[in-house]
């Protein structure tokens, strides 16, 4: 840092450049974990964020001081409605990566998964059976699955499509019978996940729009009496070269960037009863009534309410066994909804 009489560390992260706008509302997942299986399960569940809360768990960590003490953690309610298997999809791979060797769907889909394929593109006749001749060739089995934000309370019609990895298991054959017996059915959250386990997230951010270096970077400002301007950099580089290098900090598109949250913890993994609704009073802010499938994770999950978050086993393993923590408060009401049957 030229000519100050101060050192100071730079502003602004150089991981995430450059910091521009995802070009999807739904991420891309470009990694899943290994599971150590001995059944194929399915690597990672969509959601819908709903809100945050608080909740009161018993400490359960033996190494840690607060074992067996109550502790107060702050924790997100997620919506997951139930995933369609819309199809199956064949990765091989070569010196030049990555490529697809066969894809089959479903004959049993509503006319609602037509908004979300090319006209007549599901109308063809796919056969199952080809996809034992390419079992050899195959490195990697995903399936193309669909999530109906009407099933949570949400406006949208067109289904999110997403692909997520097939684990588990002994062999990729075995993998195979998995996908081929849940194809055209409905996966649930508990067919994947736990209470104890633990999760990443992968969503979008809340975006800001077009901000300056002072919001974009936390650049200190300049004094009042500065030339020209007080909430930019006095510097943006040399005369020569007569360049500006990339780790400036200037002003431009602030959030809305695809982003990973590691090592979340399930809390609770359970379905809304009959005529009940679980959320505090007066529902989510921003979201609404949420009924159905739903999950608390500890801690906070990036994204404004109603954005699709992708859960997935965690990368980053944990030395700790899966245990189920000990709720001993959740800040929420079951408040009976008008209309149903008491």
């Amino acid at each position: 840092m030229g000519h100050r009489k101060k050192s100071a560390p730079r502003h602004g992260s150089l991981a995430f450049r450059p910091r521009g706008r995802a070009g999807d509302i739904v991420p891309r997942v470009k990694n899943w974990a290994d599971v150590n299986s001995p059944k194929p399960i399915l690597l990672g569940f969509v959601g819908f964020k709903a809100g945050t809360t608080h909740a009161i768990v018993a400490g359960d960590n033996p190494r840690s001081p607060t074992f067996g003490k109550s502790l107060f953690k702050v924790t997100t309610v997620i919506s997951v409605p139930p995933m369609t298997v819309c199809g199956i999809r064949l990765y091989g791979k070569d010196v030049r990566g990555e490529y697809a060797l066969c894809d089959v769907y479903s004959n049993k889909l509503s006319k609602l998964y037509e908004r979300a394929f090319p006209r007549g593109y599901l109308k063809g006749k796919f056969d199952v059976g080809a996809l034992d001749a390419l079992i050899e060739k195959t490195k990697r089995i995903v399936l193309i699955v669909g999530v109906e934000p009407s099933e949570a309370n949400l406006p949208q019609k067109k289904p999110i499509i997403l692909e997520i990895d097939v684990g588990g298991g002994k062999s990729m054959k075995e993998r195979l019978d998995f996908a081929k017996s849940v194809l055209g059915s409905k996966v649930k959250l508990k067919d994947v996940f736990k209470p104890g386990d633990f999760v990443d997230t992968i969503g979008i951010t809340r975006g800001k729009g077009f901000q300056g270096p002072v919001k974009r970077f936390g650049i200190k400002r300049k004094q009042h009496k500065s030339r020209k301007s007080v909430r930019a950099v006095g510097c943006i580089g040399p005369w020569h070269p007569a360049a500006v290098t990339y780790a400036v900090a200037r002003a431009g598109q602030m959030g809305f960037s695809q982003r990973t949250e590691y090592g979340k913890r399930i809390l609770v993994c359970d379905s809304t009863k009959e005529g009940e609704m679980f959320n505090p009073k007066g529902g989510f802010e921003h979201y609404g009534v949420v009924t159905g499938d739903f999950v608390v994770l500890e801690g906070t999950v990036q994204g404004p309410p109603k954005r699709p978050v992708v859960l997935r086993f965690s990368m980053r393993r944990r030395e700790e066994r899966v245990e189920a923590p000990k709720l001993l408060h959740l800040n929420v009401s079951p408040i009976p909804i008008k209309g149903a049957a008491q």
